[in-house]
């Protein structure tokens, strides 16, 4: 995996963070700030996405509310790029552990998914009010397209995985990379096997003491393939590079701090409350 590569796509990521959840504006024509593009690649933002937040028990109301979920980008080499936040309804996801499966709703014997995840990824659209992935060819890009990265954060990761088969399935993109940061599992051994075949260009990039990338639990869920495991301790000295708290370890501004140690030159900062 190029480190430098999977920092740029977590920027990206990190930038749909940035954005209030509430705030479903459409940001098209926007330029991305220096802050999330280091490398002056000059990624302009051609739809913000949108669609469902999480529903859980503790707040089934979630499921509700229209948020913003990321952005669809295209750089002047023509690459296009989907970044796709996550939600702080993942850590009710995780008090609640109800995991129930549903038959993957875009390709047949492709086995069953999280229906949580599934309900949110088939509300997914663009800011016009059209499907994401039915939208892709029809987009005003700039350019014309010849490249497709798909990257995601915590619930985002798995909503990218989903993405990801279905375009490979559904659309004339049928060699997308993607990069998963702390994705939960997303489907059964059938799902990960028809994903594995049409998507091997995936790096799931999971710290090893984040608890969201180990749930759903197998053997119902598995993961696709393409881990690379972070460290979040250093062992001569030993030393924790990450406070060691749940959220911590799942943010993303842990998971480009720790990439940045591996890659050198500059280094990401932690959050303030996460700095050991």
């Amino acid at each position: 995996m190029d480190l430098k590569r999977a920092i740029q796509f977590g920027l990206l990521v990190k930038a749909a963070e940035n954005i209030p959840p509430a705030n479903i504006a459409n940001a098209a024509g926007q330029t991305l700030p220096a802050t999330y593009d280091p490398d002056d690649i000059g990624y302009k933002i051609v739809s913000t996405i949108i669609g469902n937040d999480l529903a859980t028990n503790i707040n089934p109301e979630r499921g509700h509310q229209i948020v913003s979920f990321g952005f669809i980008l295209q750089a002047p080499n023509h690459d296009v790029v989907i970044a796709i936040r996550g939600t702080a309804g993942i850590w009710e996801w995780v008090h609640d552990c109800e995991c129930f499966a549903v038959r993957c709703p875009f390709l047949a014997g492709a086995g069953r998914t999280d229906d949580g995840f599934t309900s949110i990824y088939n509300s997914l659209c663009v800011a016009t009010s059209a499907r994401l992935v039915e939208t892709l060819s029809t987009l005003p890009f700039d350019h014309s397209t010849n490249s497709l990265t798909i990257c995601g954060h915590s619930l985002g990761g798995a909503l990218a995985t989903l993405l990801a088969l279905d375009v490979t399935a559904n659309t004339n993109f049928k060699n997308p990379t993607v990069y998963t940061f702390g994705s939960p599992r997303t489907g059964d051994s059938l799902f990960v096997s028809a994903y594995n075949q049409a998507v091997p260009n995936t790096y799931r990039i999971a710290n090893r003491v984040d608890i969201v990338p180990k749930l759903p639990l197998p053997p119902l869920y598995e993961h696709a393939a393409g881990l690379y495991e972070l460290n979040p301790v250093k062992l001569i000295p030993p030393a924790f590079l990450v406070k060691c708290e749940f959220a911590c370890e799942h943010h993303m501004t842990s998971y480009l701090h720790l990439l940045s140690l591996l890659a050198g030159g500059t280094v990401q900062p932690l959050d303030a409350g996460c700095v050991p």
